[in-house]
């Protein structure tokens, strides 16, 4: 305890080591002067003055090809818009100009309803004597056209206005609001150079830019300009004016690339600040508070008193002190018991999460930390860790606030999620999660200011880095848990791979072995899910219980497969024990060869605890009433032990002792298997042989009727087929 407290309060108090006496703010306890001329650079003000030009380079943009076509493309759709309307207005003159002059009749078509039903009513008999003044020029000029042709000539000259009339007004409905109909009285002279000359000043205006954030009004004002410059028809500026508000959209997108390398091309142009000391001239007066360029000139000459700070590293103790008794606690209420190997481990990891900031790298390693607690021990633990850490970490060394919340969240998040991975995949994609999560948090915590994509590229390097922590715990992992002995869900998966050499060997030398292995699992694994133990744990251990049989696999009756049994040719029950009993002595000895965990190697001993080995027991005894000299021990016919020291184990040899009495059954029904099988667990309870292992009394039923389930799994009714008598055919 005191080591770990000692070695987190050195790591983690790297400030306190060089601390100045005499920091920014403090007061000087005397006027200081200059012990000599000196040409200083203050890089604070620089760094200042540096960050100032990157946020004022502005941004630098370039032209939007898309946006061009797209220009351009609008552009078209609205003069072929033009086109179909002028085509649906009819074409001027629609009369001879010797009737009416080409004004008259553009006044003509354009009148309104009123004035064009005042306009047909002045050739009635009853016509009004006053007409509005639009109408009165062109009624006169007809009614003088009137007398010198006839009557038919007159009505055709008429019907001929007002079909051109009714034209315009339908081709004019049909026209946005927002654009004017001055273009449709255009001659085709004058609307083919209005197209070109709209066409010329919209790729102009394109290749010059438009910017994103330009004011609408200065658009238009900006397009006022160039259309009074074209000489376009003043009947066209109008319509043209609405066209090219509508065409000419913003075209410059922002060079990300560009614009960071004229932000640092600007701050690498900066000229660094520099303070000009002569000697003998005073810094700082007494009493005076110290400022930033105080300061530099004082740390200048070596006048800020730099030194240990003992009360800060007590301070900081205290506080880890006060972490460890909290981890404590945790570990308490989880119920989990820390072998040394896993303490050290723990202060490992704690030790790790503060050396990039130590070495002046802007992040911590948390998320590592945060997966590597998850997967080795439990999510609890590890955000406690987490939590902690990020509490202490900022009273001794120099991380932003946006850093350490970041870094932190992406640990609680390795540290609550990387226990449920099961395959290295996974831990893939949580490192996926944990660099989205750091990325966000940075975000929104407004990332360490400056220009907006400097702080975006910040946080999108946070989410790169919770990938890579990832790829970091795939690569450690392994080690880890090798030289630490530890187990976790990925490399339990890994151990229960049936191509395991070990595995492979038990199922080519033990064939009969393996499958009471195989039957043995199934049962245990039941039974562990039925009362929320570590299933992966309990069919992994299953799977490596009986491994020592293969040091003499003709020496049990699952591998004899029917033959001769090899004990009734030694008829020496004292012999035959011993051969059963080096199972155990031989399948630790093979778990170690494999380097198997010790979680694993410990099923091997206790699923047979300290049990007898019945049937020679009881042998032994026959023969020494045939032969009284013969001394019967039971300890010589009883394995070595120890009993099971977990749930895990205990179901292990509960199911182990009732695989064989339940393969045994065949006719039975569920209520006869399952008096059997409590039968089996109340003398291995009798025994004493469960009495460490956390098992309840309570919990026996529950572990035979999970027990009983799975018999009639393996063992449900089939359909019986009817017997055809086999017919020979004919050759």
């Amino acid at each position: 305890m005191l080591l770990a407290v000692v070695s987190l309060t050195a790591t983690i108090g790297h400030r306190f080591y060089n601390e100045p006496r005499l920091a920014v703010g403090t007061q000087a306890p005397e006027t200081i002067v200059a012990p000599r001329s000196a040409d200083i650079i203050n890089l604070q003000a620089t760094a200042v003055q540096k960050q100032l030009a990157r946020s004022t380079s502005g941004a630098v943009y370039t032209l939007d090809p898309q946006a061009n076509h797209q220009a351009m493309q609008l552009l078209t759709e609205a003069f072929n818009e033009a086109d179909a309307a002028r085509a649906q207005a009819g074409p001027l003159p629609y009369v001879d100009v010797g009737i009416l002059a080409t004004a008259v009749q553009i006044n003509l078509r354009q009148l309104p309803p009123a004035q064009w039903r005042a306009f047909q009513a002045a050739f009635t008999p009853s016509s009004p004597l006053v007409l509005p003044p639009p109408v009165q020029p062109a009624v006169e000029e007809l009614k003088a056209y009137q007398i010198q042709v006839s009557p038919s000539q007159f009505q055709a000259t008429l019907a001929a206005i007002t079909k051109a009339h009714s034209n315009y007004q339908a081709a004019r409905t049909s026209l946005p609001a927002s654009l004017a109909p001055g273009f449709l009285d255009l001659s085709v002279q004058e609307w083919n150079s209005t197209q070109a000359r709209l066409t010329q000043i919209t790729r102009e205006m394109l290749a010059q830019g438009i910017f994103p954030r330009l004011v609408e009004g200065l658009t238009a004002q900006a397009i006022a300009v160039r259309l009074q410059d074209a000489n376009l028809p003043p009947a066209a500026r109008p319509w043209a004016q609405g066209v090219l508000l509508q065409v000419l959209q913003p075209n410059l997108i922002e060079d990300v690339n560009q614009t960071q390398a004229r932000a640092q091309a600007q701050a690498d142009a900066v000229t660094p600040v520099r303070i000009v000391v002569v000697k003998g001239e005073v810094i700082v007066h007494r009493s005076q508070v110290i400022t930033p360029t105080t300061f530099t000139i004082l740390d200048h000459f070596n006048l800020t008193q730099r030194g240990v700070n003992w009360l800060g590293l007590g301070g900081l103790g205290l506080l880890v002190s006060l972490g460890m008794g909290i981890f404590w606690l945790v570990q308490r209420r989880e119920r989990r018991q820390l072998r040394r190997r896993d303490q050290v481990l723990i202060l490992g990891l704690c030790l790790s999460a503060p050396l990039l900031p130590v070495f002046g790298v802007a992040t911590t390693s948390l998320p590592l930390v945060g997966m590597l607690m998850g997967s080795f021990f439990s999510p609890a633990l590890a955000v406690t860790v987490i939590l902690l850490m990020a509490m202490a970490m900022p009273v001794g060394l120099n991380l932003t606030l946006n850093t350490l919340l970041a870094t932190a969240a992406g640990g609680v998040v390795g540290g609550l999620l990387a226990g449920r991975m099961r395959s290295r995949e996974e831990i893939t994609l949580l490192g996926v999660a944990i660099g989205v999560v750091q990325g966000l948090v940075y975000l929104l915590l407004g990332g360490s200011g400056g220009p907006w994509y400097l702080v975006l590229g910040t946080g999108g390097l946070y989410g790169v880095l919770g990938f890579g922590w990832s790829i970091v715990a795939l690569g450690v992992s392994p080690s880890l848990e090798h030289l630490f002995d530890l187990i976790t869900p990925i490399r339990l998966a890994e151990l229960a791979n049936p191509n395991r050499p070990l595995l492979k060997r038990l199922a080519t030398e033990a064939p009969g072995t393996f499958q009471h292995t195989m039957l043995v699992a199934t049962l245990a694994e039941a039974a562990a899910r039925t009362l929320g133990c570590n299933v992966e744990l309990v069919r992994t251990g299953t799977l490596y219980h009986d491994i020592g049989k293969m040091h003499d696999p003709q020496g049990f009756i699952e591998n004899q497969m029917g033959g001769v049994n090899k004990h009734d040719l030694i008829a020496d029950p004292w012999e035959s024990a011993q051969i059963i009993k080096k199972h155990v002595t031989e399948g630790l000895v093979m778990a170690r060869q494999y380097r198997l965990p010790r979680a694993i190697q410990a099923f091997i001993p206790e699923h047979q605890g300290s049990m007898a080995i019945v049937y020679f027991y009881h042998q032994a005894l026959q023969k020494a009433k045939e032969n009284p000299q013969l001394q019967v021990h039971k300890a010589d016919f009883c394995y070595d032990g120890p009993i099971p020291q977990s749930r895990e184990t205990g179901l292990v040899m509960l199911a182990d002792s009732c695989e064989a009495a339940l393969r045994s059954l065949k006719d039975a029904t569920p209520e006869m298997a399952l008096a059997m099988l409590q039968k089996i667990l109340k003398t291995r309870w009798q025994d004493g042989q469960l009495q460490d292992s956390g098992l309840l009394w309570e919990e026996m039923p529950q572990i035979a009727d999970t027990f009983v389930r799975v018999w009639q799994q393996f063992h449900h009714q089939r359909i019986a087929y009817p017997k055809h008598p086999v017919v020979q055919e004919r050759a």
